[in-house]
């Protein structure tokens, strides 16, 4: 049964996630823990010492936290009464990061999924700061759904790669199973700029072309452009309806979702996507 964690701060964002998060694992068994943490905007340690009827607000925000999750709980089962799926319902006085890491660690969290919201009128802006922080902070695939995006049945999975990764991240079967329940294909995409795959990066394709070998799968090349670009303009080719990525602690990850790129980035934030940690590569 799989475990997997909505953030949630009772927006429509965060409800567009959940719903997302309903369909895309409607015929699996799953145990889904709904979170909302709560730090009263008033709450200062010092302040505190001369207020101490500031206390309160701590009770106050608890109630209405356990209340709004079970009326989101309540409204999911109304939508959708899948019998597959249970709930558990985490209300916390906690930073929304601190405590998804903790939760992930208590529960053994397999997926985290949660919506994206740039800053307003950011168009620089790849996703929202809970999310981005969320993505470099745990050890935990997260799938971020991007605000108002409806759920579509994918088919078409983008993996943007350089090949720097493990063969033995423990995360690559949940891509696989992903392309299995959804009967979806993996497009594979590597850009680079006039600089050969080195016989380490052959390898680590070698290994992904057998290991999704039961899976429709094509590989793809850009010359000559930056990963982003290669992103945007495959997007605009074909229809794709997640776009799946590795973490790596190099400038690959670090420059396609933490740098600032006006406009560009705008094609980004209309598809789901999937981040999974990277692991060690072997030497």
């Amino acid at each position: 049964m799989k475990r997997i964690l909505l953030p949630t701060d009772f927006s429509d964002n965060a409800y567009n996630a959940i719903r997302y998060a309903m369909q895309f694992f409607k015929n699996d068994k799953a145990t889904f823990y709904l979170l909302n943490t709560f730090t009263p905007v008033s709450y200062h340690a010092g302040y505190l010492i001369e207020n101490p009827t500031l206390y309160g607000m701590e009770d106050v925000a608890m109630v209405n936290s356990k209340r709004d999750i079970e009326r989101t709980e309540e409204k999911i089962k109304k939508e959708f009464n899948n019998p597959k799926h249970e709930f558990v319902r985490l209300s916390t006085f906690n930073t929304l990061i601190g405590e998804i890491k903790d939760v992930i660690q208590k529960y053994n969290i397999d997926l985290v999924v949660m919506g994206t919201k740039g800053a307003t009128g950011a168009k620089e802006v790849f996703i929202g700061t809970h999310t981005m922080y969320t993505i470099k902070k745990v050890k935990c695939p997260v799938m971020a759904i991007p605000s108002g995006f409806e759920y579509e049945e994918p088919k078409d999975i983008l993996f943007p790669t350089d090949y720097n990764l493990s063969k033995t991240n423990r995360y690559l079967p949940f891509i696989k199973e992903i392309c299995d329940t959804h009967v979806c294909r993996l497009n594979i995409l590597n850009a680079y700029y006039n600089v050969p795959l080195k016989d380490d990066q052959k390898e680590v394709k070698d290994f992904l072309d057998d290991f999704f070998k039961g899976n429709a799968h094509v590989f793809h090349i850009e010359e000559g452009v930056d990963v982003i670009e290669a992103v945007a303009g495959f997007q605009e080719k074909y229809k794709i309806s997640l776009l799946v990525m590795i973490h790596n602690k190099h400038s690959f990850f670090e420059n396609l979702l933490f740098r600032p790129v006006i406009n560009q980035i705008a094609y980004h934030t209309n598809i789901p996507f999937l981040v999974i940690p990277s692991e060690k590569r072997i030497q």
